[in-house]
């Protein structure tokens, strides 16, 4: 068994865990977040059966998504910071965005979604700690938000995503990402909508996530080892 091999069993007995632990068999899918590590480690972890892959960092990629487009079935997501001048390439290139915070932002990437693609599966990010250092919008402007984008024709509104304050006290972690389950469940009931994604957990705090309803693990570090910077 190789190196990466080994982690991403780990990772997929930590999920397989934590899911029956609270009578959630099947219900999480695992994002393998590969922002600053090379392609050939995408491939590899294809290879192994991965299909989701998480990316943050606009021009890397582009470049990993141009070297892999021989692999089939391959599903990119950008989960970083939307700048408004980034949104044509990730409406051409991506089939998820977790990380929409703002109407403009979701505007831009509905225009310039190519008609031959579906529509764009995009979150809204929550600042769910009200940290002034996180991206995200707050948790009592999300219904004007939503209902701004919701009939976006090139978007399908999935679900909510949360970046929480750290913290190592499992119900501490299960504090934040029990809000945000009650926030979509309470929007699905006022706008009439169905939303099925929360997209909370990384390799920290996945089981209080997983708990608390998560449908998307995002992991990187578990899986592809400490990252580097210094291409970012």
């Amino acid at each position: 068994m190789t190196l990466l091999q080994n982690r991403f069993q780990r990772v997929y007995d930590r999920i397989h865990q934590a899911e029956q632990a609270c009578n959630r068999d099947g219900q999480v899918q695992l994002l393998a977040v590969s922002k600053t590590k090379p392609a050939s480690m995408v491939r590899e972890a294809w290879h192994l059966g991965q299909k989701h892959f998480g990316e943050s960092y606009l021009k890397e990629a582009l470049g990993k998504i141009n070297e892999l487009s021989d692999l089939s079935d391959i599903h990119w997501h950008f989960i970083g910071p939307i700048q408004s001048n980034k949104t044509r390439d990730i409406s051409n290139h991506f089939d998820w965005v977790h990380s929409v915070d703002r109407l403009k932002v979701a505007q831009r990437l509905n225009d310039q979604r190519p008609d031959e693609l579906p529509p764009l599966n995009i979150c809204l990010q929550v600042n769910i700690s009200g940290e002034g250092t996180k991206s995200g919008i707050e948790l009592q402007a999300l219904p004007s938000l939503i209902q701004s984008i919701a009939n976006l024709p090139k978007l399908k509104l999935r679900g909510l995503m949360a970046i929480p304050a750290p913290e190592t006290n499992i119900e501490k972690q299960c504090e934040p990402f029990k809000v945000l389950n009650n926030t979509l469940h309470a929007l699905n009931k006022e706008f009439s909508l169905n939303m099925d994604t929360l997209s909370m957990g990384m390799t920290d705090d996945l089981e209080a996530a997983i708990q608390e309803g998560s449908t998307i693990v995002r992991i990187g570090t578990a899986l592809f080892g400490a990252r580097s910077y210094s291409n970012g």
